[in-house]
């Protein structure tokens, strides 16, 4: 196709990965940490309380508030979540039906990442080298396999699991994120489709609390459409996709101005070795495996890189890069910016794959069996253990970190467990099996690892992530000692804790003053006891616990009774 790509693919490497296997894999990975667990510490907590107050209309919907306390800049995430908690039935847990709206924005960002890598496969100076007598791959059997490719890569990231599976404006921005890249990658093939997306996207990007991302994403896409795109495409054509990106930048600037949506947190790191040195770790594995394969890319496909102008398929990924690495650098923090751009690192790692040798396959396949397999194992390891005492030594260690933590057995969740390790073994036996070459067969492993890992904490290891990492025990330990239960005075809580106790509790919760208020209780956070007398004057209260949250001993809670 051309002198300077540096793929050369057969049509028999370009298979289709077989549709079943790749929807259950992306619905297990999806499902995998929306059921069954708490609300966790943090931001998952703290956004479902915001939409816990817009569903019972204590809060105004163009102003979301919690008790009072505001989120500034974030209004979509809210919105969907309070909508589906006011359109669930009664019996149906508030916890989980707030979830289901970022399912969706996480099935969105992993659907809008293969399409996105698909029409960026799909442009002719992406496509594989033509054979002297025919045989290559064809073109749109190459976008697929490159695609299938994109959308393991994606599910590789060691990242994505715990922050695509929180329900936090986090996740939306990624759904947003994933849609305006489709838009951006498509829009030489499908027109109003990509404008629609692209549309979508920044307009979601703006209300989720990223209005300077979407702008920047929308102006560097508008001048990325201006670059050519083949000798058939007329330079008008490039112009109009130019000013209708311009234009939606604008409304989205506008629309943003309109609902008061900027927010300005930039924070440049420290000159410092040690912190320079964190972000780079971070960086290291949160995209691991993808970033060596992006950078493989980058050096295979250097000469579409250099002659000037980078090609448009580079384009795309590249400023979505740039904008996203520059964002983690200097808006923490930094791992929710850089999981915007995981569609995009895996964009550039897919297209790594047609020109892999079958040595680095193969170290890739090794690697990943021995260190996937080591952690199911562990996993499983420390199961056993906590179930059975032997051995001791795991099950120690888990008491020693949770204490007060009691195993429960659950019979379905083993039973899928058991099922998610039987498809690994499966899907080993398959790789390591004699079958014909497909260019997305050495992303296999790494995706189907890190969904087996994931899936195995969700079940195996949920009751001891909810007992180690949501506010549900810490509550539980104060109820005990609220022999008389009414009305609680708090100070100094966050809105995590604010949203747990009034969640986990059911408490009435009201800022301490020194006003007079007939609340029997009084809930202190141990680091503001210095500031309970300004706070609450001289009167009375007698301290009847202190309660420290397991798993974290610098949370410690002070319960007084009037």
């Amino acid at each position: 196709m051309t002198q300077t790509s540096p793929a050369i693919v057969a049509q028999s490497a370009v298979r289709r990965l077989p549709r079943t296997a790749l929807l259950l894999l992306c619905a297990a990975y999806v499902l995998a940490g929306f059921v069954g667990r708490d609300p966790l510490k943090g931001a998952d907590v703290t956004t479902f309380g915001y939409m816990v107050e817009l569903a019972a209309g204590t809060s105004a919907w163009l102003s979301p508030t919690l008790m009072g306390q505001p989120e500034a800049g974030v209004l979509l995430p809210h919105w969907l979540g309070a909508g589906a908690l006011a359109l669930a039935p009664a019996w149906v847990d508030p916890a989980f039906a707030v979830r289901l709206p970022s399912m969706v924005l996480l099935w969105v960002a992993l659907a809008s990442t293969w399409y996105g890598v698909y029409y960026l496969a799909r442009a002719p100076r992406a496509q594989p080298v033509a054979f002297a007598f025919g045989g290559e791959a064809r073109p749109t059997d190459y976008a697929r396999a490159l695609a299938d490719g994109g959308l393991l890569a994606l599910l590789a990231c060691l990242g994505l699991a715990q922050l695509s599976h929180e329900t936090s404006p986090a996740l939306a921005q990624l759904g947003f994120a994933a849609l305006s890249f489709f838009g951006l990658a498509a829009l030489p093939f499908r027109q109003t489709q990509a404008l629609a997306a692209l549309s979508a996207g920044l307009a979601g990007l703006a209300l989720s609390g990223a209005p300077s991302v979407a702008t920047l994403l929308g102006l560097g896409g508008a001048g990325i459409c201006l670059l050519p795109f083949d000798h058939e495409t007329a330079p008008g054509r490039l112009r109009r996709h130019a000013l209708w990106v311009l234009v939606i930048t604008l409304a989205v600037v506008a629309l943003a101005t309109l609902l008061d949506l900027w927010r300005w947190r930039l924070a440049l790191p420290a000159a410092q070795w040690s912190t320079w040195r964190s972000l780079g770790r971070l960086l290291l594995w949160f995209t691991w495996p993808v970033w060596p394969m992006a950078l493989w890319t980058l050096w295979r496909w250097r000469h579409q890189l250099t002659q000037g102008r980078p090609e448009r398929h580079f384009a795309v990924p590249l400023w979505f890069l740039f904008v996203l690495l520059g964002g983690a650098l200097v808006a923490p923090p930094s791992d929710r910016a850089l999981l915007l751009g995981l569609p995009a690192l895996a964009a550039l790692a897919a297209f790594a794959l047609p020109t892999f040798e079958r040595s680095a396959a193969a170290l890739i396949d090794w690697f990943t069996l021995l260190f996937f397999s080591s952690c199911a194992i562990t996993i499983w390891v420390i199961w056993i253990s906590l179930q059975t005492g032997v051995p001791a030594k795991p099950a120690a260690n888990v008491f020693k970190l949770a204490p007060g933590f009691e195993p429960v057995f659950s019979l379905p969740a083993f039973l899928l467990a058991l099922v998610a390790t039987g498809v690994w073994v499966w899907l080993v036996r398959w790789r390591i099996g004699r079958h014909p070459a497909a260019i997305w067969k050495s992303l296999v492993l790494p995706a189907g690892g890190t969904a087996l890992c994931w899936f195995l904490l969700m079940t195996l290891g949920l009751p001891t992530l909810n007992y180690a990492r949501s506010y549900a025990p810490l509550v539980r330990l104060v109820q005990v000692h609220m022999d008389a239960p009414g009305c609680v005075e708090i100070h100094g809580f966050t809105r995590a804790q604010i949203a747990a106790f009034r969640f986990h509790g059911q408490m009435d919760l009201r800022y301490a003053s020194d006003q007079p208020s007939d609340c029997p209780w009084l809930l202190v956070h141990s680091d503001a006891i210095s500031t309970m007398r300004d706070t609450v004057g001289t009167r009375p209260w007698t301290l009847v616990a202190s309660v420290r949250r397991p798993a974290d001993k610098d949370e410690d809670m002070l319960l007084f009774r009037r």
